[in-house]
């Protein structure tokens, strides 16, 4: 005997999703653009911060690929590390060549 209180199956509709697949991420690219400031040109630190915290965001957003947030969180930090480092040797260069400009004052006297 059929149980008469069973209601039929109902038919759920799956509508098409509007959103947009996801950019590719650039964790790759970022990474080695902080290696290079960290290596040799620290205008390249300076462009994997800026990129690397555009796609943070964009991954925080949804808008790109979070598969590569390790890869562009490593760019963006060896990128400020860059210009950290960058920033220390220049202030060290300008006490050196301040220090040794005072000390040719002095011994000329």
């Amino acid at each position: 005997m059929e149980d008469q209180n069973q209601s039929p199956p109902q038919q759920v509709e799956v509508q098409p999703t509007t959103q947009q697949p996801l950019q590719p991420h650039r964790g790759g690219l970022i990474l080695a653009l902080g290696i290079l400031g960290l290596v040799c040109c620290f205008i390249c630190g300076i462009i994997a911060w800026v990129i690397g915290n555009s796609d943070l965001r964009d991954m925080d957003a949804g808008i790109r690929d979070p598969a590569g947030r390790g890869l562009t969180q490593a760019g963006k930090i060896c990128g400020i590390v860059s210009i950290v480092l960058q920033i220390v040797g220049f202030v060290i260069w300008l006490l050196v060549v301040g220090l040794t400009g005072v000390t040719r004052f002095h011994v000329a006297r």
